[in-house]
């Protein structure tokens, strides 16, 4: 619902030419020359009363003064002095400004400029009622806006037990950037870290309604993205032109003021003006009742003694009206439906993914999760998700497919399914899309490694046994596999070692003969197809015993093999 309230004009003109020059150019439009492309179109899509923050409460309308900080295009640096109009009180400036940094550490995309938040703050409340906080930001006493209880507001029956606004019948807007207490319980923010939610403070105010401002996909750079989340604030053209009005002002230039002297928009009699204190007044102008009928109708104007000379004879009747032709009615047509902010796409975040990885052949153990979220920041149901492989990778989703649509369920999560990792090892990335006008995109880096032996043993278990100075009659043939599966290329170390305990390289016994025909008793090797490897042969020297070569894997994976000296029985 629009606020309806008589418009009140700005003080401040120079000269009494100029002053109703420009009190004659605002008061026909009340915004920029060049309309803004949303406007129309995002006030057509005005959804009920109790979806704005503010509940469509009442608000201030009184315009910024003539003279501006600076002129137009000129640096929008903070001066030391300026009007008094200019000022903003130091706490709510510090708040709006950190309020810019920290919704630019997480939604930069949203470029949130402080100087919007300053425009709101003063349409609201008047910049807290001139910055009537204490140390921590807090206002002194609740800024309350009157009951929503649909007598020329908006009707929202109580939400919240009267714990924001102490009214348990119906709602009413609350502190000084005035949120209704069911937008607050969505969108509170603890801007201050005192570990409290509160929207009697300035510093949580301003980022919740800098956090309310950028939902969904919005560039506040861009002019329509403004306008529509402005009027998302509070669904009235009146109160767009109004606060683009301050956030023009404000961007020609502003100084700090001390707290509690900032300048209050005029009071009419609701608790908002210079002589507000009390705490129980709206945090807003009220709306221009309607004279009251006094039951008595005015007498009629008598008619002259005289006709005008113009007036034609009593006795000529007026000429006789041509009949019109019949016309064809135009044909009906349906307007398109514009769904509401609660209906529309916003967001789409990571709902828990946890790290994409898999050995090459194996099922990743996460899947991709995301949640998708509506223009006012809730969960969307039945919202459709693509989920895509990007990149050189043989890895599937279930029953093969490399691209996946799905749709959210009621708490607006959607799930992927199960990835399947192929043969081909390195990085590749998972993506997730939502939306059409202005699609979301949430990439995820998905990894596939080699796999590593973790088991090495003999393909036979026969005894390996050699007369001295003779080679052993029958050669040593080892697999390598990871999970029961070969793994070729595996890198083994085969050494003869003293004994298991102290595996050092022996220097006699059971050796294999270098290129030059030497013994050698270490030799790295690797496994070939489907991680089958065959040792070279192996000789004895004339020392009778018991010997152990062992077989290491790059892995870590280990075999003894015992080789036996003796002499052939007589």
């Amino acid at each position: 619902m629009a606020a309806q309230f008589g418009r009140r004009l700005r003080r401040g003109a120079t000269t009494t030419a100029v002053a109703a020059a420009a009190v004659a150019a605002l008061s026909a439009s009340q915004a920029p020359a060049a309309p803004h492309p949303g406007d129309q179109a995002a006030a057509g899509a005005t959804p009920p009363g109790d979806s704005a923050a503010t509940g469509n409460s009442p608000y201030h309308t009184d315009l910024p003064p003539l003279n501006t900080p600076n002129k137009p295009g000129a640096s929008v640096n903070l001066p030391v002095t300026g009007s008094a109009e200019a000022g903003i009180p130091a706490s709510v400036l510090a708040a709006y400004k950190k309020a810019e940094q920290a919704v630019a550490g997480t939604d930069a995309a949203c470029r949130l400029p402080w100087q919007l938040l300053a425009a709101i703050g003063k349409v609201e409340s008047g910049q807290a009622r001139g910055g009537k906080v204490d140390a921590n930001g807090t206002t002194f006493s609740p800024i309350l806006g009157p009951a929503l209880n649909g007598q020329g507001f908006a009707l929202i029956r109580d939400t919240d037990g009267g714990a924001y606004d102490g009214d348990s019948t119906h709602d009413r807007a609350v502190g000084p950037m005035q949120f209704i207490p069911s937008t607050w319980a969505t969108w509170g923010q603890d801007g201050n870290g005192d570990g409290r939610k509160d929207p009697n403070n300035i510093y949580d105010a301003a980022l919740a309604a800098g956090r309310y401002l950028c939902a969904g996909s919005r560039d506040l750079s861009l002019a329509t993205d403004l306008d529509r989340a402005v009027l998302s604030y509070n669904h009235s053209t009146e109160y767009l032109r109004t606060v683009r009005s301050w956030f023009d002002y404000y961007n020609r230039g502003t100084h700090e003021v001390p707290d509690g002297t900032g300048v209050l928009p005029a009071d009419t009699g609701t608790g908002t003006g210079a002589g507000a204190g009390t705490g129980t007044g709206t945090g807003t102008s009220s709306p221009s009742p309607t004279p009251p009928s006094t039951g008595t109708t005015p007498p009629a104007a008598s008619p002259p003694a005289t006709p005008p000379a113009t007036s034609p004879p009593a006795t000529t009747p007026p000429p006789a009206k041509p009949t019109p032709p019949p016309t064809t009615p135009p044909p009906t047509t349906t307007p398109p439906v514009t769904p509401s902010p609660a209906e529309t796409f916003g967001s789409l975040e990571n709902a828990g993914t946890g790290p994409l990885t898999a050995t090459a052949g194996e099922a990743f153990a996460e899947r991709v999760k995301v949640r998708a979220r509506n223009m006012l920041g809730a969960p969307l149901a039945r919202t459709p998700v693509t989920f895509t492989l990007v990149g050189e990778t043989d890895t599937r989703f279930a029953g093969g497919k490399s691209t996946v649509t799905l749709t959210t369920g009621a708490d607006g999560t959607v799930t992927a399914p199960a990835l399947t990792a192929g043969e081909r090892t390195g990085a590749f990335k998972v993506t997730a899309v939502a939306g059409t006008g202005k699609p979301r995109i949430l990439t995820y880096t998905a990894r596939v490694t080699a796999r590593v032996a973790d088991t090495v043993a003999r393909t036979e278990d026969k005894a390996l046994t050699a007369a001295p100075g003779a080679a052993f009659a029958d050669r040593v043939e080892v697999r390598t596999t990871y999970k029961g599966t070969g793994v070729a290329d595996t890198a083994v170390t085969a050494t003869m070692i003293t004994d298991a305990e102290t595996p050092a390289e022996n220097d006699k016994g059971p050796y294999f003969k270098g290129a030059d025909g030497e013994p050698v008793r270490t030799l790295n090797l690797t496994t070939g197809a489907d991680g089958l490897l065959t040792l070279p042969e192996i000789h004895a020297d004339d020392t009778a015993g018991i010997y152990t070569l062992r077989l290491t894997t790059a892995s870590g994976a280990t075999l003894t093999v015992e080789l036996k000296v003796e002499a052939p029985a007589a």
